[in-house]
């Protein structure tokens, strides 16, 4: 029981760290363009081989 002393706050860490790190890459910009990756993989950039 009194390893729940320990892990509660380190969980809670963690949690906080990860809400953190969300936060960040929102406000840089980490999720604007969600659709120019999947689109980018379709577009053919070479020119064919003869």
């Amino acid at each position: 029981m009194n390893v729940l002393a320990y892990l509660i706050p380190v969980a809670l860490a963690f949690g906080g760290a990860g809400l953190a790190m969300f936060f960040w890459a929102m406000r840089n910009g980490q999720f604007e363009d969600l659709d120019g990756a999947a689109n980018r993989i379709l577009i053919d950039d070479e020119e064919p081989k003869e």
